[in-house]
């Protein structure tokens, strides 16, 4: 038998903690930025200087004790880890400089034995704080990329902790170069194919991004981890399939897709957060034929192009954009109008160049049945006194069945068995700005029409009958 003393186990249990910690540095560590020239080459080792572009201010603890704040706002910086030759010992050691336009030289901190605690609550958000012991400041970090900003914290504590250096990636501490620590850069466009970035990334910090006329034939994931992306422009390409990753910007309000390949608009991007942020998208002059029922959960919708596409329907429960004022569905394969259509309350309307069909009253889809089934009468019931329902009541098929349930012209529900036809709406109702339809100046367009029951039908067509409709 082998026994280890209890001081031999706790070196063991150390040494395996920093390995696997080194490990995990090298295996998860995202490129970073280095000098454009390699600082030092050791045999076959090449050896870069740990950087990190975030805003920094650095706050003295001891200011509260003379009455005074701190101005609690943050510089553009390049943060660096690397070595640095003390002079009166003659000895490297490891330091956290911090380099502004106002000094590009920079201000050493050391970091062996030096760092009282690290606040990391917000990491994801780009944002911490490193407090040292000697001086007593805070360093306090923002507007940083958060896996850059994770790997820099690790290789931080394993050079506080005193680690080997030589599985550190450190070199001699540098002055920064202007360009460095300039604001950052916000905004970004690409019209050629040869100015796409192949082996550097998008600026992390990026608001608005257009990459058009580079013929590209699926979204770049680079753009997926700009996490700040407020507009995406990628029209005039070659893409025909959206991934539902897109739907992971939380701050996307403009998607402009016109001119690509697309054949579909998935349902999970529908369901993902662009429904609490995207306001405007345009998806013409694609190849789309039809859009997901959960397109209507899109409720944030402004401003939705569709033109030169070959949609064949609009969503059943299109109504339900209850914010959307602009609406263009221009040189489509569009028939009918969904029922639903009523219910929108536009600006401007654009459905020239759709086939709709003449409306007869008296051409009619007859989907009753006699007598009504009970699972029908029950879901009418539902809908019509409004009583809560979901998939943990009910099944979840019926819970679909309900979410398309028309409406009568008496007021009441109808879900599967209904008698269809189409009428005649001037959409001027739903818009205050009409495109005409077509080329005769009509601003006339049929809209979907159902009935519960032959009764309410027969009142329809007796109505109809009276105004000379035929």
């Amino acid at each position: 038998m082998c026994v280890v003393s209890l001081a031999a186990g706790r070196k063991l249990l150390a040494s395996v903690t920093f390995l696997a910690e080194v490990f995990l540095w090298y295996a998860f560590r995202p490129s970073v930025h280095c000098d454009s020239a390699l600082s030092r080459t050791s045999g076959s080792s090449v050896w870069f200087a740990m950087k990190l572009q975030c805003d920094v201010e650095v706050v003295n603890r001891m200011l509260p004790t003379f009455g005074m704040k701190s101005r609690g706002k943050g510089t553009r910086a390049v943060i660096s880890i690397g070595k640095h030759l003390d002079k009166t010992s003659q000895r490297s050691n490891i330091y956290m400089m911090i380099c502004t336009a106002k000094d590009r030289a920079g201000s050493k901190y050391k970091l062996k034995d030096n760092i009282e605690k690290f606040f990391t609550w917000f990491v994801e958000e780009g944002k911490a704080t490193v407090r040292l012991k000697e001086p007593a400041v805070d360093i306090c970090l923002s507007k940083a990329d958060a896996n850059s900003l994770k790997n820099f914290l690790s290789a931080a504590r394993l050079a506080d902790r005193g680690s080997d250096t030589s599985s550190l990636p450190l070199s001699t501490l540098t002055p920064v170069r202007a360009r460095d620590v300039e604001q950052p850069k916000k905004k970004l466009t690409i019209v050629s194919k040869k100015d796409y970035p192949l082996t550097s990334n998008f600026p992390y910090s990026l608001e608005q991004l257009q990459v058009s006329y580079c013929k590209l034939s699926r979204v770049d994931m680079r753009m997926l981890s700009l996490k700040a992306l407020r507009k995406l422009d990628l029209s005039n390409n070659h893409i025909k399939k959206l991934p539902a990753t897109i739907g992971d910007l939380g701050c996307l309000s403009e998607l402009v897709l016109n001119n690509n390949h697309l054949e579909a608009f998935s349902e999970a991007l529908c369901l993902s957060t662009l429904q609490r942020t995207l306001q405007i998208l345009d998806l013409s002059q694609n190849r789309l034929r039809s859009l997901p029922a959960q397109f209507t959960q899109l409720r944030e919708l402004v401003n939705l192009k569709l033109d030169d596409n070959e949609l064949v329907c609009l969503p059943f429960h299109v109504g339900r954009l209850s914010k959307l004022r602009f609406l263009s569905a221009a040189h489509n394969q569009l028939a009918v109008l969904p029922a639903d259509f009523r219910k929108l309350s536009l600006e401007n309307l654009d459905l020239f160049g759709n086939p709709f069909v003449q409306p007869n009253p008296l051409d009619h889809t007859m989907k009753l049945k006699f007598p009504v089934p009970l699972q029908e009468l029950a879901s009418r019931a539902v809908a019509n006194l409004r009583i809560p329902y979901g998939p943990h009541l009910i099944p979840a098929h019926l819970c679909r069945d309900l979410e398309v349930s028309k409406t009568c012209d008496c007021g009441r529900v109808c879900i599967s068995f209904y008698i269809k036809t189409a009428v005649s709406m001037n959409l001027h109702q739903v818009s205050h700005t009409v495109v005409l339809v077509d080329d005769m100046g009509g601003t006339d367009a049929p809209v979907q029409q159902h009935f519960c029951s032959l009764s309410c039908y027969s009142e329809f067509l007796d109505n109809s009958l009276q105004r000379g409709v035929r």
